[in-house]
């Protein structure tokens, strides 16, 4: 069964995603060790699964897919019978689902730390850009802080359950306590709870693995 099910990809905040989701709905799947930036991108191979040269990839079966948000929601709504379920249900609980899908996916991750990433991780790629560094910092808080006011008195994003909400935003909160950016304490204790969940540690196994 695992040879049905492909993850390519390790090392990232955005490669965990894919191997918590697989963790958490109890399936069989593969890792090929493919790192960002590296060779392992360029070889025709992998090509072959995503001409963008981007990780992490999912093939499960018929099907490739690429994009940690779409690899999360493809998993939640395809595999429901497991002992999570990572895409609500119940219509208004699927939108909180996809708002917060997309809050973390824009604001928090592209808009704020790849600029980060971009310029402060990798200057030698895409320049030095202090100015465009110390925006960003400012955004993320600005939106994290924000943020606050919507997040649940609950364990989770969503309120009492896990869902892919919670992948996508502990694995975001984790991206920018390693760039140095304060979390409020809301989002900190909300970080702490999920980082000592057996699956993060098991999945933060596979994909920081030397």
């Amino acid at each position: 069964m695992s040879g049905e099910r492909i993850v390519w990809g390790i090392g990232t905040a955005r490669t965990i995603r894919a191997h918590w989701a697989m963790v958490e709905l109890g399936l069989d799947y593969e890792t090929r060790p493919v790192r960002t930036r590296t060779p392992d991108t360029e070889t025709p191979e992998f090509r072959a699964v995503n001409p963008r040269g981007k990780i992490p990839v999912l093939r499960d079966r018929e099907i490739t897919i690429a994009e940690s948000p779409a690899i999360v929601t493809y998993l939640g709504e395809t595999y429901r019978d497991g002992p999570v379920l990572l895409v609500p249900d119940e219509p208004a609980a699927r939108a909180r689902y996809f708002e917060w899908l997309s809050f973390v996916s824009m604001e928090l991750d592209a808009t704020s730390l790849y600029v980060l990433r971009r310029h402060w991780s990798l200057p030698e790629i895409y320049g030095e850009a202090p100015i465009a560094n110390e925006a960003s910092e400012g955004y993320f808080a600005r939106m994290i802080n924000a943020a606050t006011e919507l997040l649940p008195d609950s364990p989770f994003i969503l309120g009492e359950v896990f869902s892919g909400a919670d992948i996508l935003m502990t694995t975001t909160l984790h991206w920018a306590i390693n760039y140095n950016q304060p979390l409020p304490a809301p989002f900190q204790a909300y970080f702490e709870r999920m980082t000592a969940r057996p699956g993060w540690l098991e999945a933060a196994e596979f994909n920081w693995r030397s």
